[in-house]
């Protein structure tokens, strides 16, 4: 663990593990703390790694002004990072909400960013739109699940406007890969990882002009790596592709049998993925 103070004063920390310049993790959630990620399916012996606990979550400070929990405004979290670091670029990486951080700091500091990867990103800061019907034909690809039949009748009830208590809680089988004991016991561990006012703040208005956002990314040099997974109904494949279309320069990898969270779904396919793209 190493601790630094970004351009307001915020102190912030990153945990590392290996040695030589580490791929800079930016957690998702938004506002979950970077423990969620947990060595990344066993990336962290094979690359290192520098995860860094966003503002006011895990072992980084609560930062004096709350509007600076706005993804925009931890740009500059992540370039006080790279100063620490002492990389003239670095490689960065992004987890689904965590991607907006990572595309919005590119689009800012294009020179400063060597590779990509958007892991699962969310597709807002693009303005990307993933219809329910995109959802809808993913997740009846489940239907064998002992899971699906609860949580796909949730799931229509949330597409008609019908949402009952609990519905949201009884669909999050279909962003794992695998719904099993393991997992459950994952996220009864994580719980207390999301700090609530700052997700709530993540997107606040002004945050991004989509436009804007694929006009620099239309421009950026470095090489991309998009991951989806084939069940992903945060990002499905078809729209990953349109996606990854974005950029100049872009690979999609769409890992198959995976969800939301692709180093629990199947950890061997992320780790050789990335090494290979990283390397």
């Amino acid at each position: 663990m190493t601790t630094f103070e970004s351009a307001d004063g915020t102190r912030l920390t990153c945990h590392r593990t290996g040695e030589g310049p580490p791929l800079v993790c930016l957690p998702g959630g938004p506002m979950l703390a970077s423990a969620y990620l947990g060595d990344l399916g066993g990336l962290s012996a094979r690359l290192p790694t520098a995860l860094l606990d966003l503002r006011g979550t895990g072992e980084s400070a609560v930062p004096a002004d709350p509007a600076t929990y706005r993804c925009d405004r931890q740009i500059e979290d992540v370039e006080a990072l790279r100063t620490h670091l002492g990389l003239e670029r670095l490689d960065l990486m992004g987890h689904s909400a965590g991607a907006t951080l990572a595309l919005l700091y590119a689009a800012r500091h294009p020179g400063r960013v060597g590779r990509l990867v958007l892991l699962n990103p969310s597709p807002r800061a693009v303005d990307l739109e993933i219809a329910d019907q995109d959802r809808r034909k993913l997740a009846e690809l489940r239907r064998e699940e002992p899971w699906f039949p609860e949580a796909f009748a949730a799931f229509e009830r949330i597409w008609s406007g019908r949402a009952a208590a609990g519905d949201s809680k009884a669909i999050t089988p279909f962003f794992y890969g695998r719904w099993d004991d393991e997992t459950r016991a994952r996220l009864n561990r994580e719980t207390d990882l999301r700090n609530a006012e700052a997700a709530a703040g993540y997107y606040a208005e002004g945050a991004f002009d989509p436009k804007s956002v694929r006009s620099a990314l239309a421009e950026l040099r470095a090489p991309v790596l998009l991951v989806t997974g084939e069940y992903d109904l945060a990002l499905p494949p078809e729209r990953a592709a349109e996606y990854a279309g974005l950029f100049p320069s872009a690979e999609l990898a769409v890992q198959p049998g995976g969800a939301h969270y692709p180093w629990l779904s199947d950890p061997g396919w992320l780790v050789e993925t990335l090494t290979r793209f990283l390397r």
